[in-house]
């Protein structure tokens, strides 16, 4: 907006200009960063208050606008019943996740962002935050908070002790795989899905389950099936169920058709391989 020529008076002052602006943005941010410091140091909330608390502007008796963080009527208590209930060592995280969203915990909903259940990533980042302790957290530096805690310290560092727990055991139902896994059907019609939860002690339980029942598709009632339940059963039922010659004997040219492509793709698999070997070698005695 300034009138500035290309004249070297007019460049002088454009330059000493940008510099004052300089400061004034790196000043401003100094002090902005200083206040939020203070503000922590003596337990005050620096940041927007996570879900289960609001951020509320109230006036005191001087009428002084003061800014104070209190509970949410409406989430505080299901934030606090999913700290309870995983510290049983009872729940995962993604079915503590679940039961949350049947009993109505939604996000705060924004301008931008209409309400929305919390995600299993949500919840883990709700279950490590020591903020609902009672402890501020401010540039990696913590400070006994003047808000009012949803759990105990002892509640807080059991669950924190559950979820090292079930991270080192491998508590992830959704990496394991099973030869039956996506071939096999409820009577509802939905694939049977399969699991290896671990309870408290890490002891680990296979069971297939219905996925019309666990993401709520339908009405199905089945309840979780054993996966040596199951697996009998399909033997069992293959006893009774034979193949002509015929058909043995297309099976039969199938597979070798299948097999010479696969022992074919592996012979020039370890020629390419061979070839980068010989090549890396050669260019490790030009470097020696």
């Amino acid at each position: 907006m300034e009138n500035i020529d290309e004249t070297p008076s007019g460049m002088l002052m454009h330059g000493i200009m940008a510099s004052i602006a300089e400061f004034y943005s790196l000043n401003l941010a100094q002090e902005v960063t200083k206040g939020l410091v203070q503000r922590a140091s003596i337990g005050g909330t620096p940041h927007k208050a996570p879900i289960g608390y609001l951020n509320v502007r109230l006036t005191d008796a001087n009428g002084h606008e003061v800014r104070d963080v209190q509970l949410d009527p409406d989430r505080a208590d299901l934030i606090r019943f999913a700290f309870t209930a995983y510290a049983t060592g009872d729940w995962s995280v993604s079915k503590l996740a679940r039961e949350l969203e049947t009993r109505g915990l939604v996000t705060r909903p924004t301008p931008t962002f209409p309400a929305k259940p919390v995600t299993t990533t949500g919840l883990h980042k709700i279950l490590t935050n020591p903020y609902y302790q009672g402890i501020v957290t401010f540039r990696e530096v913590t400070y006994p908070g003047t808000h009012q805690p949803l759990v105990t310290p002892e509640t807080f560092e059991q669950v924190q002790t559950i979820l090292q727990q079930n991270h080192v055991t491998g508590d992830k139902p959704q990496k394991y795989d099973h030869y039956l896994k996506g071939s096999i059907y409820c009577g509802c019609g939905k694939k049977l899905m399969f699991e290896r939860p671990r309870n408290h002690q890490g002891v680990a339980y296979d069971y297939f389950t219905c996925t019309g029942r666990r993401f709520k598709r339908n009405d199905c009632q089945r309840t979780a099936a054993l996966v040596h339940r199951v697996e009998q059963s399909i033997e069992t039922r293959y006893q009774h169920v034979s193949v002509t010659e015929d058909e043995a004997g297309q099976i039969q040219a199938v597979l070798g058709q299948v097999f010479d492509a696969l022992a074919e793709s592996t012979s020039d698999e370890r020629t390419l391989l061979e070839g980068q070997k010989v090549k890396l070698e050669a260019e490790q005695v030009k470097l020696l």
